[in-house]
């Protein structure tokens, strides 16, 4: 039987849009540059932090941009997201005017034979992260009714220190209970985060861990210039991920 055809996957995250024209600029220069690519992506991930603030403006300016996306979109928030919100700007789902509106916002979405868990790891009003139970619960029956086909799990925040004091306070913590989570299913094609402003790879209870760069800003890591946290001149970047072969291959771009 021959494989299935390679599937192509551009990951972005952070875009931090607050307004400003600095902001949509960094964010535009990237839909357009995916725009150009001689093949479009089969899917575009954006892993959180859509808005700066959370507000409803923000948001609009956010689907404007979007708009000009190649590929489907998929989306998981972030802490600057606002869970209401972006249900009903970006998301498009009805606002119900209760509590409802601010439960996690946990998606599944499907690119060629990759199930695309995306999961809410955001704590309202705080920056770091923790899976709560209902999430937790949400992607243990989403894992079992995958089966043994390739899965790969969205969240903002990465749930493994990335060697960066500032960002590790706030990375998601309760960690534990995901990879034993994991250790009862067949073992997922990758974990993809944003979060950290900073292109990065690593391993998490054994499956590929990658973060994407940011867009609105890079991280400075601690041996580069110490003192300093993030770098508003760098370039947005992006992560192109290729499943292929049972296989996650990622290559990160400046634009």
């Amino acid at each position: 039987m021959p494989e299935p055809a390679a599937l192509l996957l551009a990951h972005i995250s952070d875009l931090h849009i607050d307004g400003s024209e600095r902001a949509v600029r960094r964010a535009a220069r990237v839909l357009r540059q995916l725009g150009e690519l001689a093949v479009a992506p089969d899917a575009l991930i954006v892993s959180g932090d859509l808005a700066d603030h959370g507000g409803e403006e923000e948001y609009r300016l956010v689907t404007g941009l979007l708009a000009d996306s190649p590929s489907p979109v998929l989306i998981c928030p972030g802490n600057h997201d606002a869970r209401a919100a972006l249900r009903a700007t970006v998301l498009g789902e009805p606002v119900l005017g209760t509590p409802d509106d601010h439960r996690p916002v946990n998606r599944t979405g499907r690119v060629g034979e990759l199930t695309v868990l995306l999961a809410d790891s955001t704590i309202p009003g705080r920056p770091e992260g923790h899976l709560d139970d209902p999430t937790l619960e949400w992607l243990d029956a989403e894992l079992a009714e995958a089966g043994e086909g390739p899965v790969l799990l969205v969240m903002h925040h990465p749930p493994a220190a990335l060697h960066h004091p500032a960002l590790d306070d706030v990375r998601q913590h309760g960690e534990h209970r995901l990879a034993e989570l994991l250790s009862r299913h067949p073992p997922v094609a990758g974990l993809l985060c944003g979060h950290a402003h900073t292109a990065a790879a690593g391993v998490f209870a054994g499956a590929p861990l990658r973060v994407a760069p940011g867009v609105t800003s890079t991280l400075v890591l601690p041996w580069e210039r110490p003192g300093a946290v993030f770098d508003t001149d760098a370039p947005p970047g992006v992560a192109y991920h290729v499943w292929s072969a049972d296989r996650l291959t990622t290559h990160f771009r400046v634009v």
